[in-house]
């Protein structure tokens, strides 16, 4: 083993660069890379400027545009951001007015773009998001939901969501409560669930993403930092180093969806959906050939790692 880890860094730190590979000087080479990164900023940056008092119209009219403009709208960004994003399985379907939660592990700001440009959902998220300026204002034109995770909050904030639920929103949250590694999906918090309680609960879809390939080739352990963004990471300089790079996909693994009322509660609930989310992202970040699984009915909270 001291001979093979060796070898795999060096392999991911290989792709990492593989894009940009050329007859050029290394000097060459940087400048074009940081250029890269530069445009790409500027390019989202016009873009969300654009779309913002598109969306801000699309807010006051009826029906489903709204929804609709923000999915396209995700789905620009990440093709700005030189993702391109591969999906393996099907939204669950909201006919009979019944809506759905999306619930997905977490390792990265990407996430963002790369699910809102996929699924038609509003998010939930930390109120520290609410207070970013400029990104506050993005995610209220994408209406975001807004959530502290302080305890004597939980039940007024579970039935804001139950009530965006029933006026037919789907939510999409992350109930590992912060970002990973991306080696891993973290435990789960149970108090998300709380809203698949009661009466008529929506659907819950777990889902799995993974960044697997940078520079065209797949992503090892070592790569995996370039896509997370975790701990005391600053924004800016994550965006930096990842905007750099070509050659960029996201995987996202859409399970079955698992109806709440088969389960004797939330506490039941949340290992069968992170047996779900842990065992694809697993699969993904191992590039085995994956199709959409059968839901577990249980599972114990052990660290899926590949």
């Amino acid at each position: 083993m001291t001979v093979v880890r060796p070898l795999f860094a060096r392999r991911d730190a290989a792709a990492a660069v593989a894009s940009d590979s050329s007859f050029g000087s290394a000097d060459g080479i940087g400048v074009l890379r940081r250029a890269r990164a530069i445009r790409r900023a500027l390019l989202v940056l016009l873009w969300t400027l654009l779309c913002m008092p598109i969306q801000a119209v699309c807010l006051l009219l009826p029906g489903r545009p709204k929804v609709v403009f923000a999915c396209f709208y995700w789905s620009v960004v990440s093709r700005l951001l030189g993702i391109r994003v591969r999906v393996i399985g099907l939204p669950a379907s909201v006919g009979g007015g019944r809506s759905v939660v999306f619930v997905s592990n977490h390792s990265s700001w990407l996430d963002v773009p790369v699910l809102g440009g996929r699924i038609e959902a509003c998010f939930v998220s930390k109120n520290d998001v609410a207070r970013c300026p400029f990104i506050s204002t993005g995610a209220r034109l994408g209406r975001t939901v807004f959530v502290s995770r302080q305890r004597g909050a939980t039940g007024r904030e579970r039935d804001m969501m139950r009530g965006r639920l029933a006026s037919g929103d789907n939510l999409l949250l992350f109930p590992e409560g912060t970002t990973s590694d991306g080696s891993r999906v973290l435990p789960v918090r149970s108090s998300f669930f709380s809203i698949a309680e009661g009466e008529d609960p929506p659907l819950i879809q777990p889902v799995s993403i993974v960044y697997d390939r940078l520079g065209g080739l797949p992503t090892g352990r070592a790569a995996r930092p370039v896509f997370a963004w975790y701990g005391d990471m600053d924004l800016a300089s994550h965006y930096w180093q990842l905007a750099q790079h070509r050659g960029l996909r996201a995987s996202v693994l859409l399970h079955p969806p698992l109806d709440p009322a088969r389960f004797a509660n939330r506490k039941a609930l949340a290992p069968a959906v992170w047996k779900s989310v842990a065992d694809g992202a697993a699969a993904l970040r191992q590039n085995r050939p994956v199709e959409a699984p059968a839901a577990p009915a249980g599972a114990t909270h052990e660290p899926a790692y590949a």
